[in-house]
């Protein structure tokens, strides 16, 4: 018996048995479809958080009171420390030899207000005016940034983020406009480029002021973060270090002792994503493969019931000349075609998983080519191994004992 007649008895065979054909077929598509939507959903989160995260720049770091806290005994331990003050970023700014650019910030959260619209939970920054040097973060869409003078003069002066812009005045010029930020008026002279969302919080809903104006207002008896980038990628290590070092000295510690405050960057960041999702892509990784491993079985032995039907035919069809490897043959194809069903229509589920997620979701999930080429070796792979006992058991019985078999 030709390859195509073996290909022909076994389409035939298959559309006899539709509901048997599509179950077998379902064990394929859920492991298939574990492996594209998993891989597209945890290499497009990881893309996207490295992206983020690097975003910050190669060579940036901050230094602020807590660090990067991690449970509640680091965080009641950090919270005994002396606060960062803008003196010692002042003090930094003048004796760091190696830094582009020493930016104070502090924090709060506000509402703004604008002829009766409002803009509820505002993230307000008090910050430096050597902001501007930072990066593409603070890159200003139009009007301008904050300037020294006005930080010296505690000027009532803001720049907001493309969110503010387009809540509170719309069509209207922002630049120029008289805002309520909390209870006090400023004046706007910028407003930020757009710069998106970050796992669904949006880094556009901000207003900077100057840092003098902030504390003025808030008062300075809360912490800060300094935000410093050396003067280029190659002197970044050695920045960081003669900063730690200023900033010890400074707060009355021995160079030889470890720090008093916390020193973040994004290695930093990205090294606890690392860890903290190594055990969820091992478990998804035990998921895909419970999955395979399902559908190999749930294959074997629905065509284990296949063979057992079908004996009288093989009987048969040995009686009138069909030799072991055909009716071997026969079996493994109908294996293979149940399998390659599977794998197309679990990569098209899968795919359309991942979309959706996308589209529907703060997560970001991309398809991965080579995940498509595993998942439709996988299914080939679990045609190949679930078919091949099958076949061999239906292949060795003998003519005249599948010829007497009474179902």
């Amino acid at each position: 018996m030709g390859l195509w007649e073996a290909i022909r008895m076994g389409c035939e065979a298959l559309q006899a048995n539709r509901l048997r054909s599509a179950l077998t077929i379902l064990g394929t598509v859920v492991g298939v479809v574990a492996v594209v939507s998993v891989v597209s959903i945890t290499q497009g989160l990881n893309r996207y958080v490295s992206q983020e995260i690097l975003s910050m720049g190669s060579h940036i770091f901050s230094l602020d009171k807590y660090g990067f806290i991690t449970s509640n005994e680091e965080y009641f331990e950090a919270a005994r420390r002396k606060d960062l003050r803008s003196d010692d970023a002042r003090y930094l700014q003048d004796h760091l030899t190696m830094a582009a650019a020493v930016v104070p910030t502090a924090h709060y959260t506000v509402d703004v207000l604008w002829e009766g619209r409002q803009a509820k939970d505002v993230a307000l920054v008090g910050i430096g005016s050597g902001y501007a040097a930072l990066g593409d973060e603070f890159d200003i869409a139009c009007g301008r940034h904050l300037t020294y003078q006005e930080e010296a003069t505690r000027r009532r002066s803001a720049v907001i983020g493309s969110d503010i812009a387009e809540e509170l005045f719309g069509a209207v010029d922002a630049i120029g406009q008289r805002m309520r930020v909390g209870r006090e008026s400023f004046w706007v002279v910028g407003v930020l480029k757009q710069r998106g969302a970050v796992l669904g919080t949006s880094r556009d809903n901000v207003v900077l002021m100057p840092i003098t104006t902030f504390e003025s207002i808030y008062g300075s008896r809360r912490s800060i973060s300094i935000i410093i980038k050396a003067a280029s990628p190659a002197v970044y290590e050695a920045c960081q270090e003669e900063a730690m070092l200023l900033l010890k000295l400074r707060r009355g510690r021995q160079p030889w002792e470890p720090p008093d405050f916390g020193v973040q960057n994004s290695e930093t960041y990205y090294a606890f994503y690392s860890r903290a999702t190594s055990l969820f892509y091992l478990g998804m990784i035990a998921v895909v493969g419970l999955s395979v491993v399902v559908g190999g079985i749930v294959m074997m032995n629905i065509m284990l019931v296949a063979v057992t039907e079908r004996t009288k035919e093989i009987g048969i069809r040995m009686a009138v000349g069909a030799r072991r490897r055909d009716i071997m043959m026969q079996f493994l194809i109908e294996a293979l075609a149940l399998s390659s069903s599977g794998g197309i229509l679990g990569v098209l589920l899968g795919a359309l998983i991942a979309v959706l997620v996308n589209v529907l979701s703060p997560l970001p999930a991309r398809v991965e080519f080579w995940s498509v080429f595993v998942g439709l070796c996988m299914a080939v792979g679990i045609g190949v191994v679930a078919g091949v006992y099958p076949a061999m058991r239906a292949s060795r019985l003998a003519p005249v004992v599948a010829l007497g078999y009474e179902k």
